[in-house]
Order: structure tokens, then C-alpha cells, then sequence
């Protein structure tokens, strides 16, 4: 509080100088010979910090004080940033409560012959009848790393859900991690083993260059978040899109917006491809972004709205009559393939299939309303067909742009 900063910016801020620091104990230890693991374990700044992960360990209240303060920073820091994505989750795991389940399951196994023994005391798995090479799961000192506190965390999640799968989202600079994870689970006994999946995604980069949190180029989410909001005000007012609103709406908007194409422009590229994020072609009103949709969704419910100020009804009668034409019925078309897209979205676990096909479906839509008149068609029976087709299109925007976690504005 008296730095003024966001805790979990605090905690980070620390994360960054103390790689820093040990960037520098490394350069003058690289004389002395050896691989960088190894001079990282003799450099003083990693002694003190395993010395202070042992205190941990065994309860040390001096260092499980400071543990719970800095913890408990860096998770109301955490808590704002997902309440600002709105994100929620239903059950949060946390390392310090699962490691020591890992190091009971790594010991059991150890006694069983699975693992062994170096002579420093470590303990490490034999990977290489399965390609990969040899995994330390304790230190020799006996303390944790992260294989083992994962080991405990999968064991533990699959003891507490009836799941069948386990989906782990995370960079794919964890590719091998998650590798040696499942087969690690495998050689100890565990049926469901070879159901982890890694949802291997590319990383997210900006005309900058590649983000690193340890070296402290990462781009931080409040920032990113304050200049999406930011950008979709400069944008809406330099097109005029909110004029006549209230300030509380446009702002409300704005938000909306922002958060829309931040979410929407990452979402749509395929999860396994590196891609460049740039903040104001994420908030282009045309082309394949989110508030192209969002603003398809907003026309559509200006139109319903009209409607209904002129009491135009859907005659579901008049449906049996209704002639399509070609681009009706391409339309059409595209709202029936929607369960199936959502269905492909979750066999290849990739979000972009939704949102491409949302954006298909809204730039096919916006074509249409181009090209043909709702309101004034030609005859009631067409007027009220052509409702009926822009008001289930519009469930089907706002449905796929749930899934993908994007609110879509009635007004815009």
C-alpha cells in the first residue's frame, strides 16, 4: 500500500530484480565452468532463496508470514484484473496445498523401485524409454519442484471431479513439461494419465517484440485492459458511433468494446500459431474483429427494436411461403451449422473456430441487410421473415460471442 502500486505489480516488480540479480551472480560464476543450472544453483541469490523455500517447508513462521503477505497481495491483485475480464473460476488449486500430496506420491513410488536416487539425494525419473531424458521431482536438499507439486495437483483434481480429461491452457514454452507430466502420472499407476492434454497456445506478441515476465518486457493486463478502453474511446468518437449518449453509456461501451476486441482478436487465431497484437486493428468497426460483431449485433437490435416501435409481429404462418433467396438461404445455412461449429470448437480445442465462424455469420448478415430491405420489403409476409432470420442470427452472434466471453451491447 505505501508503494502505491497493484500488489500483484509489487510482487512482479521484485520477480524481475531478483532475475536480474541472477543474471548477474551467473556472469561472474561463468569462469568457474559447468551448465547454467548447475552455476545457478551456487550462485548466493539461489542459496538464499532455496534456503528460504527449505524455512517454507518446515513451517518457519518468520518465512510463512511473509509468504502469506506477499501472497495475499499479488491475489487481490489477481482478483481485479479477472473481475476486469471478467473471468471467474469455480475452484482455485494452490500449489502450497497440493506439493506436499506430490511429495507423498513421488516417495510412495521411490520405495516402489518407479523412481530413483541420485547421491546427492535427489530423486529423479527415468523418461528416456519414452523418448524424453531424466526428470528431477525432489531436490536433493528435499524440497519440491514443480513436476512434483503438479503431480499432486492432477492427482488431487481427478480425486475431487468425476472428469475423464484434463485440460492444461498454458504457453507452448511448457510443451515438454506437460510431456514429462503425463508420463511421469503413466509410469506411477494412473489410468486417466494419457488424458492431460497440454492446449499448447502460441505466444501473444506486440510490434515491441516478445513479452518475458522474468526479464520485464511482459505487457501487464491493467495496462493493456486502460489502453483497450482507451483506444475504443478514441475510435467511437472519431466516428461518431456514441454521439447522443450519456456519458455513464458511452463509457459502459467503451468498456464493452475494448474488452471485445482485446478477447476477440487473440481468440480468433488458432491457439497453437505465435501471433501480433496490435491494439487499434483489434478495434477496426470493419473487418474481422470483435466490434465489427458487435456493432452486426447492435444493428440487428436497432431493427427488432424498430419493429416493435411499429408493431410489426414475426407471422410464423407466412415462414411456410417464404420464397428464399440465394443469400437468405446461405444464411440460413450458416445458423444451422452453429452446433456443429461449437461441437468442432471443443473436439479440436480451439476457440477460433467459433469466433471465425461468428464473424462469417456477421459479414454475411451485414451483406444481406446491404442488400435488402427489412423493414420495407415488399410485402408483410417478407417483412416478417426477414425478422424472424435477423432475430435468430442475432441469438446466434450473441450465443458464440458467450461462449468466447464477449459482451455484445444492445445499443452502439
Amino acid at each position: 500500500q505505501s508503494s502505491g502500486m497493484k500488489g500483484d505489480h509489487l510482487v512482479g516488480k521484485y520477480y524481475v530484480l531478483f532475475e536480474q540479480e541472477l543474471k548477474k551472480q551467473l556472469a561472474e560464476l561463468k569462469q568457474n565452468g559447468g551448465g547454467e543450472e548447475e552455476r545457478a544453483a551456487r550462485t548466493p541469490i539461489m542459496q538464499e532463496a532455496q534456503e528460504m523455500l527449505r524455512k517454507w517447508e518446515s513451517g518457519d513462521p518468520e518465512t510463512i508470514a511473509l509468504w502469506k503477505q506477499m501472497n495475499e497481495w499479488v491475489y487481490e491483485g489477481f482478483d481485479k484484473t479477472y473481475r476486469d475480464l471478467g473471468v471467474t473460476f469455480d475452484k482455485i488449486y494452490y500449489e502450497s496445498e497440493t506439493y506436499l500430496l506430490g511429495k507423498a506420491i513421488v516417495l510412495e513410488a521411490l520405495k516402489k523401485g518407479i523412481l530413483y536416487r541420485k547421491e546427492d539425494n535427489s530423486v529423479w525419473a527415468d523418461l528416456t524409454d519414452r523418448g524424453l531424458d531424466h526428470k528431477v521431482l525432489l531436490r536433493s536438499d528435499g524440497t519440491s519442484v514443480y513436476m512434483t507439486q503438479d503431480i499432486g495437483t492432477a492427482v488431487q483434481r481427478f480425486n475431487e471431479y468425476p472428469i475423464s480429461q484434463l485440460i492444461y491452457v498454458v504457453g507452448n514454452e511448457q510443451n515438454y513439461h506437460f510431456q514429462a507430466l503425463s508420463i511421469i502420472l503413466d509410469k506411477l499407476g494412473y489410468s486417466w494419465a494419457k488424458n492431460l492434454h497440454h492446449l499448447s497456445y502460441g505466444m501473444v506478441e506486440l510490434p515491441e517484440g516478445k513479452m518475458k515476465s522474468r526479464e520485464g518486457t511482459v505487457v501487464d493486463a491493467d495496462d493493456l485492459i486502460a489502453e483497450m478502453i482507451e483506444t475504443a474511446r478514441q475510435m467511437s468518437s472519431e466516428l461518431g458511433k456514441l454521439d447522443g449518449y450519456s456519458p455513464e453509456e458511452a463509457e459502459r461501451i467503451y468498456r464493452t468494446i475494448g474488452l471485445g476486441a482485446l478477447k476477440y482478436f487473440i481468440l480468433k487465431v488458432d491457439p497453437k500459431k505465435n501471433m501480433m497484437f496490435d491494439p487499434r486493428e483489434s478495434i477496426d468497426f470493419n473487418g474481422n474483429t470483435g466490434p465489427f460483431i458487435q456493432y452486426t449485433y447492435a444493428r440487428i437490435r436497432s431493427v427488432m427494436n424498430k419493429a416493435a416501435e411499429q408493431k410489426i409481429a414475426v407471422n410464423e404462418e407466412a415462414l411456410a411461403r417464404w420464397n428464399m433467396n440465394p443469400k437468405e438461404r446461405m444464411l440460413a445455412r450458416l445458423i444451422y451449422e452453429f452446433p456443429s461449429v461449437v461441437e468442432n470448437a471443443a473436439d479440436t480445442y480451439s476457440p477460433a473456430v467459433i469466433a471465425n465462424y461468428v464473424y462469417e455469420l456477421a459479414k454475411e448478415y451485414n451483406q444481406f441487410y446491404h442488400d435488402y430491405s427489412i423493414l420495407k420489403a415488399e410485402s408483410p409476409e417478407l417483412v416478417s421473415s426477414r425478422l424472424l432470420l435477423s432475430e435468430v442470427i442475432g441469438r446466434v452472434i450473441e450465443k458464440g460471442m458467450y461462449l468466447l466471453g464477449i459482451d455484445v451491447p444492445e445499443r452502439m
